[in-house]
């Protein structure tokens, strides 16, 4: 049965409308706590605790009161965290041996978009099967424990310097960024006070750029998901090189001093290639939408490379199941299991930096070997619930595009999670066969419900 809250990274939705509504969100604090106090079956008297942290959205601070109050009433502490990145929620989840924590924020979105996301003890996000669990006691009525049981509520104060002390600690000891003029775009999200102090305390100069978050501006514009601020940026103070951070700095995007952006197959690239030099790299996971030009050159590097289905949750559960410890997504979501148990934008870039550093390369050298193939991502709306893997003109489309691109390509077809849409993707070594090709597919799912 699907679950009807939770989707690949927790709840998330429009601000006001259902399930991010105030009482929604008390109801959810709620049930996650009763979900920890069964589950961990402490001692009469104890209570579990978990962290919050948010972005700088303005609707943070209405849904932190909520879920503080959710979690009160089932008898959980809370741990108040202000702005934070998710990965630094990770971290400190962790680090202070708590039951869990939780992050309010909706990543890339803009800012009316808001979301609730969870990670266990041991900073990875919750299974499925506790993700259900809450669901199933979101259903029942909320109640209130007794008031000896009631949770309490605290702030910490150094949460943010613990967390740059852990990025830190993830960069070479025998290393600095001494000599680096590097322009840092925070997107006006959670790392604004943080992702600068790292990369200054580590030597570089750091002229930064979407930091004056207003509550409205996240995302908007700047940030990971808008590189074109970041390369106006290092052009405009002549920056050795260019990191963009999304709004709850999980991703990561970059640019060498001529401009030119590195997705994160790219970055992902660089890592693994200082991986396997240091005889460290096991093996490597992406996704179904990762290049097939990456694909090719982890395997030139003899190691093997798997793909998860979309989503930085499966990379790290495929990375798990083969005991790898990189893996990422082309969105700049870079998992590095050997620093981190979740995806983290500032620990990923300080591994990029490493590895120029101790090859004494640019970026583009470091790029020089992987070369990407062209692709083509179009984005077709359908009906909802029109079933199209059982149309005959789709399938033959996609077979005549196969038979097209033999072993130089691939096609992959894959509904949205979050919009009634079909995502044709097609990839191959020649761009304008790979553009008709797509444009052929587009065309049968279009007739197909005309």
């Amino acid at each position: 049965m699907g679950r009807k809250y939770f989707g690949t990274d927790g709840v998330r939705g429009l601000v006001g409308a259902e399930p991010i509504t105030p009482d929604f969100v008390m109801r959810l604090g709620y049930a996650a706590g009763r979900t920890l106090v069964r589950r961990e079956n402490l001692p009469t008297g104890e209570h579990p605790a978990v962290l919050i942290g948010k972005d700088t959205r303005i609707s943070g601070y209405m849904l932190e009161a909520a879920l503080e109050a959710g979690f009160a009433a089932a008898g959980v502490d809370v741990m108040l965290a202000g702005p934070l990145p998710t990965p630094a929620v990770a971290y400190l989840t962790r680090a202070l041996r708590l039951q869990a924590g939780v992050v309010i924020s909706a990543s890339h979105n803009p800012f009316f978009d808001n979301g609730i996301k969870f990670f266990s003890a041991g900073g990875m996000k919750l299974p499925d099967s506790v993700e259900s669990e809450i669901e199933e006691t979101l259903e029942q009525p909320m109640g209130c424990v007794e008031s000896a049981r009631l949770g309490k509520a605290q702030r910490i104060d150094d949460a943010a310097g613990r967390y740059i002390e852990f990025c830190k600690s993830t960069f070479p000891n025998e290393l600095d960024l001494r000599g680096l003029r590097i322009a840092l775009d925070c997107a006006h999200g959670a790392a604004y006070a943080i992702a600068p102090k790292v990369f200054h305390e580590l030597g570089a100069e750091v002229v930064a750029v979407g930091v004056e978050p207003d509550g409205l501006n996240i995302n908007d514009e700047v940030g990971a998901t808008q590189p074109e601020h970041l390369r106006q940026a290092v052009l405009a103070h002549q920056a050795d090189i260019g990191i963009a951070l999304d709004g709850d700095a999980d991703r990561v995007i970059m640019a060498d001093a001529d401009g030119e952006l590195y997705d994160g197959d790219r970055l992902l690239y660089v890592i693994a290639a200082a991986s396997h030099a240091a005889g460290r790299l096991d093996g490597v996971v992406g996704t179904l939408m990762s290049n097939l030009g990456l694909e090719h050159a982890i395997e030139r590097l003899g190691v093997p490379f798997d793909r998860a289905k979309v989503g930085d949750r499966y990379v790290l559960e495929l990375l798990q199941e083969r005991g790898w410890k990189l893996g990422g997504e082309g969105s700049g979501h870079i998992i590095c299991r050997d620093c981190h148990t979740t995806g983290d934008g500032i620990v990923s870039a300080l591994q990029v930096l490493s590895a120029l550093r101790l090859r004494g390369c640019s970026l583009s050298d470091a790029c020089a070997p992987l070369v990407l193939y062209p692709q083509r991502l179009v984005n077709v709306r359908m009906p909802a619930g029109f079933d199209w893997r059982a149309d005959p003109a789709i399938d033959a489309a996609r077979a005549q595009a196969e038979h097209e691109l033999g072993d130089a390509g691939r096609v992959l077809l894959r509904p949205s999670g979050t919009e009634p849409l079909l995502r044709v993707m097609v990839e191959g070594r020649d761009g304008p066969q790979v553009e008709r090709l797509a444009q052929l597919i587009a065309h049968a799912v279009e007739q197909a419900f005309a």
